[in-house]
């Protein structure tokens, strides 16, 4: 299959005598439609480079002149300034595809630009953009027939498969050559946080990644407990605690402070002893109730309106051996208090033995530089939650092995979602278009045209595969289809050894739901460009 070309932007119609012909209503609806699909098209031919593990990587400065490097279709297109309101749809595609399966982002795009360029041909012959519209809506909903008839089921309790999986996930990034220490991190995370085989879901809000510049990202570790990004409050307090009691409050151990309106006025020395002396007893009373219940390490909520901890009360708590960690986002609270198994309270005077979790050991760890974290080991009740330590040797390369590691975590959360799994390597998208170029000879009508030409456009995935690894593309997607129509369902493009090769015996997998999620959502997306003829700008 040729490479798909652009179709040239539509001629000014001239009539005989040379002069343009006036305006006709048809023209516009016709010319609207080809500005939407010629913006969504330079959307997908720009990350269309950097699809499959030999694709390139995208450097993005952003206007404070940041700097990210990365190849994750969503995070390109997310940073990217989209101007033109159609292209931003295929910016939301790429989003919508991130939060459905985590991964695929970049591949949801280049289906979507290849069915607009599909569409723009069919239109150019004259189909009415409806009749396109409703017959790439069938062709979806058979394409995901086929792909349940050639995926195979997954059993979660097989960990080389599941590694498998999440390999083939990071093949495709910057950090892939750690993907060795990666893949089973993502896999013993996610299966940690499960309940049972049961679960149709998983949420990744109970892994938490705590990113440390320094050493190499193969000193990442998977955490048996919990990681506090803090340091301790020190002012002589322990770092270290065995047999920890840990308390989790949601109040703050400093002076209150008047209403906004108020103020209090001293006029003398007696008076400001007096209010000092309260502030005092008033913070000792709070630190002796903490101790009482038997706490000695004690996590604080960020405050905003005054100070969660003051000086006074950070000495009278070192003075009682308690280690002080202050400023637990609160979006993390659910966390902590699932993993540590303490229950997050809201008012010293609830503050009492039953709230407490219990660990071995709390201790605060060097990461390198002044950085330091603080690790909870040996937890008596842990929840289902894990922590990830990340280790980089710059800021680039951390980020991007971040975004890595959460592919690969959605990519393991797909298969807890649907379980079963497809070949890689263009395989699925390659058998689609085999199956559906077949299945269009029953079809009747424009019906017809445009199931072909749904099957023409999937094989742009593993023609940009071929592309991007260097290989003859019209020689390696023929030898494909070949292989495909001769009932080899698995076969795919190697873009390792440089040519078509079975992909279950490369151990190149991936999940249904990935595949499934990206047609689904490319067609609905390329169906709602289509239906629009007009753009309308608002008052305000």
């Amino acid at each position: 299959m040729a490479p798909a070309v652009p179709a040239a932007a539509p001629t000014a119609r001239q009539s005989a005598s040379g002069r343009e012909r006036s305006f006709k209503d048809k023209d516009k609806p016709e010319s609207v439609r080809n500005s939407n699909i010629v913006a969504a098209k330079a959307v997908a031919d720009a990350v269309r480079t950097s699809l499959g593990p030999r694709g390139m990587d995208k450097m993005i400065q952003s206007g404070n002149g940041d700097v990210t490097i990365t190849n994750d279709g969503a995070t390109i297109l997310n940073q990217m300034s989209v101007i033109h309101p159609t292209a931003k749809m295929l910016v939301e595609l790429s989003k919508a595809q991130d939060i459905e399966a985590g991964d695929g982002t970049t591949t949801v795009v280049v289906m979507a630009g290849a069915l607009l360029d599909a569409a723009q041909n069919l239109l150019s012959k004259g189909i009415h953009p409806t009749t396109i519209s409703e017959s790439f809506q069938s062709a979806a909903a058979e394409a995901e027939k086929i792909l349940e008839d050639m995926s195979s089921p997954v059993d979660l309790s097989n960990d080389a498969l599941l590694n498998k999986m999440a390999t083939t996930s990071l093949n495709s990034k910057v950090v892939s050559q750690h993907s060795w220490l990666l893949a089973p991190m993502a896999v013993n995370a996610v299966k940690k946080i499960i309940n049972s085989e049961n679960d149709s879901n998983v949420n990744l809000k109970m892994i938490k990644i705590i990113k440390k510049m320094g050493d190499t990202v193969e000193e990442s570790e998977l955490i048996e407990g919990a990681l506090i990004d803090q340091k301790t409050m020190g002012r002589g307090a322990p770092t270290r605690i065995e047999k920890a009691k840990i308390g989790l409050i949601q109040f703050q151990i400093s002076p209150p402070k008047t209403d906004m309106e108020n103020q209090v006025i001293i006029t003398d020395y007696a008076q400001m002893d007096r209010a000092l002396k309260e502030e005092r007893q008033y913070l000792l009373e709070i630190c002796k109730q903490i101790k009482a219940a038997g706490c000695n390490v004690l996590l604080i909520q960020k405050s905003i309106l005054r100070d969660a901890v003051n000086e006074l009360a950070l000495h009278f708590l070192a003075k009682m051996k308690i280690m002080c960690i202050k400023d637990i986002e609160r979006e993390d609270i659910e966390f902590y208090s699932k993993i540590l198994g303490c229950r997050p309270v809201a008012s010293v005077d609830h503050f009492n033995a039953e709230a407490l979790g219990y660990a071995d050991l709390v201790e605060e760890i060097p990461t390198g530089g002044d950085g330091k974290v603080i690790k909870v080991t040996g937890v008596q009740n842990p929840g289902h939650a894990v922590s990830i330590l990340l280790r980089g040797s710059n800021k680039l390369v951390l980020e991007e092995a971040d975004r890595s590691l959460h592919d690969a975590l959605c990519v393991i959360r797909c298969l807890v979602k649907r379980k079963a799994l497809l070949p890689g390597g263009g395989a699925p998208e390659m058998e689609i278009a085999v199956k559906l170029r077949s299945l269009a000879q029953t079809q009747h009508g424009a019906t017809q045209y445009c199931w072909r030409a749904f099957a023409d456009a999937l094989e742009l995935v593993p023609y940009t595969l071929a592309e991007n690894a260097g290989l003859s593309p019209i020689h390696t997607v023929t030898e494909l289809r070949n292989n495909h129509a001769n009932g080899n369902s698995s076969y795919g493009v190697n873009v390792r050894k440089g040519y078509v090769t079975d992909m279950v015996e490369e151990d190149v997998v991936q999940p249904l739901l990935v595949t499934a999620s990206a047609i689904k959502q490319a067609s609905e997306c390329v169906r709602s460009i289509l239906k629009i003829d007009d753009i309308v700008m608002a008052v305000r």
